[in-house]
């Protein structure tokens, strides 16, 4: 009853001082340089909210009393400060000044040793780009955003339905592997399709690794692995919108909500629409320059509170795709006829991914993903009809021996089931008559990994990976890392080499062998391929009198390969020639990021690449077709902290490529051009919660010669003359002897447009 009492009388008293409220504002910065971000908070209270693009943030309706505000951000040393709001003190205009924590190279990252350690620690090169990086220049999908990444080029594989791959380092799409939360998700058939519908409001951040990483992730990492990091629901707003529309009446919207369920647990649910069902032909091929597109992709992650703070999380996506390109008058009527070409293509695609800690005393994870894929597309007369279902385990022992080992050993399990409609799926009885038969792959692999603490300033990484392909055998994948740093951290030098492995499912990753304007050959059985990467990366940082901060990042890499699957498009222009190369492939080169970040509010980021692609085969020396000799990125940005206003100019240049032909008469350049796409947007900050933002993408209006489509005319050949041998032959009508071929293509056809949208962000309360 006392009790009671005293909280009626508490209750009362309180009534007064929490009827009258103030208001906390200012600005957060590093070296003046604003923050955007930063997490704002009154410790212990459900208040809190984040920095905007010119490191504003404000609190308002706070009721009076005494608050701990904490200001803090990833890579930034955190402030804390005593406030007192009160009738004579009602509106605090604060400003913080962050410090760069161990010169702001502390972010965590995960992709290079499978467990969390800060980049500077990390014996492995891993670039981090935060979600502020791909806000410079919005792209409705995860494929067209990293196009201003160094190193890393989004590829057009065919000019008619816009589907694409990653390159790392002059290397195709296959020996890309992307994961998404670390788990790998896009493999075989989402190679090609599953890069779209990633909703980037729910993007943290993109770890990305150059170079072999089969040592831990297995088959597919051959060239690299880029490692999409989603949000915690506990670092995520209430609700958040990015919507923008070009003047080419393309339309994107990204919503995200954080739901509290309990104390227990928190969800993060995230929506992404894109359309665009505009059809426009400034080529005047007759062919759409754009694919049209209608896609929906659904987002939810749920995050478990347990005891001990043991992990248990759980993701699901869903995406849905209808895209076509093709003739100008063709509709979905037409779709899989000889009357006018299209080719359409649906994606229903499912994904499951999580980790749980397993309750022992030992660090035991237990990470799991799932994904089907059902494509049904159609390429002018051509179906291709496929099912793809994957399962992937593994479990995970992290132990820290003594103070100078720490183990990392496991074992994975893959399941691939794919099925299709063409020859990959096909096996024939005595008489010759074929049947389907679904390919069912086991891929058991076990892994383990020390990281030696040789001296406080002297890492090695010793790594070995065994896996056994139910259809090829054993692979063993080995890596050796060695990382040292100077005393006060500014420099870091990396020395890697290590071992990796690839199976090819042709018509999973080559556009070009499903379109049907080739017939596809197969020469033997292909092998798994191999190869061996060395990497020197060397990283510096440099702080002048002025208070700038000079960043560098330096990578001389190489690769050989044995086994290497070439898909020869010239020795018969009517052909796709799939075969195991008889000799060896190189990709070697040399790549450097600058980063630069001044008092004045202006930063700018740049990098280049040159490299040398080629294969050699019984003594002849051959570039690798659509791989530039010399790529560049930048993203320069200033920001006006007074008007809440930022620029960004982002861009890339690429030197040119040697291109397919369809013979010797083909009229059309052998070499792409030197071309660059350029960018410019203007952000506007409204408050802590709206922020407008416009631009120009494609200001010099950059586009592909108009005869990229070979006799885009007549798509299904119907004036080819073809001799016993099925050579194009010579006519009055065809002088050149070309045929329809999509192919040829080494940029986007999207020429110069107007972009405008906004960002809508509610709240980063804690409960």
């Amino acid at each position: 009853m006392h009790k009671l009492t005293l909280y009626i009388c508490l209750i009362f008293f309180s009534i007064p001082s929490f009827a009258q409220s103030g208001r906390i504002a200012g600005f957060i910065r590093s070296e003046s340089r604003p923050l955007e971000f930063a997490s704002v908070a009154l410790q212990d209270t459900p208040w809190g909210t984040m920095s905007d693009t010119a490191g504003y943030f404000l609190l308002a309706h706070i009721p009076f009393g005494t608050y701990d505000i904490s200001i803090s951000m990833l890579g930034f040393t955190t402030k804390k400060k005593t406030i007192v709001l009160n009738g004579e003190h009602a509106t605090l205009n604060l400003s913080f000044d962050l410090e760069e924590s161990q010169l702001a190279l502390e972010e965590v990252v995960v992709s290079g040793t499978m467990k969390a350690v800060s980049r500077l620690d990390s014996p492995v090169p891993v670039e981090v780009y935060t979600d502020d990086f791909f806000k410079a220049n919005p792209t409705p999908s995860v494929f067209e955003s990293l196009q201003n990444v160094n190193g890393v080029r989004p590829q057009l594989n065919c000019n008619v339905c816009n589907t694409g791959d990653i390159h790392i380092n002059g290397l195709e799409g296959p020996y890309t592997m992307i994961l998404i939360d670390g788990m790998p998700i896009v493999s075989g058939l989402s190679t090609v399709y599953g890069l779209t519908g990633i909703p980037q409001s729910l993007i943290e951040r993109v770890e990305v690794v150059k170079g072999p990483a089969s040592t831990l992730y297995g088959s597919e990492a051959v060239g690299g692995l880029i490692n999409i990091i989603t949000r915690h629901p506990d670092n995520a707003p209430l609700f958040s919108a990015d919507v923008f529309a070009s003047s080419w009446a393309e339309m994107n919207a990204d919503l995200g909500w954080r739901l509290n369920v309990d104390k227990r647990a928190g969800s993060l649910l995230g929506i992404n629409y894109f359309n665009y069902q505009n059809p426009i032909d400034h080529n005047g091929d007759g062919f759409t320059d754009v694919t049209l597109q209608n896609r929906l992709s659904l987002f939810n992650k749920w995050s478990f509170k347990r005891k001990q703070n043991r992990t248990f999380s759980l993701a699901g996506r869903y995406v849905y795709e209808d895209r076509w390109g093709g003739e100008m008058d063709w509709n979905k009527t037409f779709r899989g006829g000889e009357e006018v070409y299209g080719e359409s293509i649906y994606t229903n695609r499912w994904e499951v991914f999580g980790i749980y800690q397993l309750p022992l005393k030992e660090l035991v994870n237990f990470s799991f993903s799932a994904n089907g894929h059902q494509q049904n597309s159609v390429y002018g007369s051509t179906t291709f009809l496929a099912s793809q279902y994957i399962g992937f385990g593994q479990l995970s022992w992290h132990k820290e021996l003594g103070a100078r080992h720490d183990l990392l050993a496991g074992a994975a399990f893959r399941y691939t089931y794919y099925d299709d409609n063409t020859p990959a799926t096909a096996t024939f009885d005595t008489l010759q008559v074929p049947s389907n038969r679904a390919s069912i792959t086991y891929l058991p692999g076990f892994f383990v990994q020390d990281e030696i603490a040789l001296h406080p300033n002297h890492k090695l990484l010793l790594d070995l990976r065994y896996d056994h392909n139910s259809l090829h055998g054993g692979i063993f994948s080995p890596r050796v890392n060695y990382k040292w740093n100077s005393n006060d951290k500014k420099n870091t030098l990396r020395l890697s080499m290590g071992n990796g492995y690839r199976v090819a499912n042709v018509f999973t990753e080559d556009h070009a062998a499903l379109t049907g304007a080739r017939q596809v050959v197969f020469i033997g059985d292909l092998q798994p391929e191999t190869s061996w990467n060395a990497n020197i990366n060397y990283v510096r940082k440099i702080f002048t009198r002025n208070n700038a901060i000079i960043g560098l990042d330096a990578t001389a890499f190489y690769t050989n390969f044995n086994n290497r699957i070439i898909a020869d498009y010239e020795t018969d222009p009517n052909k796709i020639i799939f075969a195991n190369l008889n000799g060896y492939a190189i990709s070697r080169g040399f790549s450097l990021n600058l980063d630069l970040s001044f008092p004045s509010s202006f930063n700018a980021n740049a990098g280049f690449t040159a490299m040398d692609v080629f294969s050699e085969d019984e003594g002849i020396k051959k570039q690798q077709l659509l791989t530039e000799s010399f790529s560049g990125v930048w993203n320069i940005n200033y920001t006006f902290p007074n008007a809440r206003l930022r620029i960004d100019y982002t861009g890339n240049v690429y030197g040119p490529m040697r291109l397919p032909l369809l013979g010797e008469l083909d009229p059309r350049a052998a070499w792409s051009p030197w071309w660059s796409i350029q960018n410019i947007q203007l952000s506007k900050s409204l408050g802590d919660q709206w922020e407008i933002y416009g631009g120009v993408k494609n200001l010099l209006n950059y586009t592909p010669p108009a005869n990229s489509i070979a006799r885009a005319f007549d798509p299904f050949d119907r004036g080819v003359v073809f001799d016993d041998a099925g050579q194009v032959i010579p006519t009055e009508n065809n002088p050149y002897a070309l045929s329809f071929d999509p192919t040829y293509v080494f940029a986007p056809n999207q020429g110069i447009r107007i972009f405008l949208g906004f960002r809508y962000t509610l709240g980063y309360a804690r409960d």
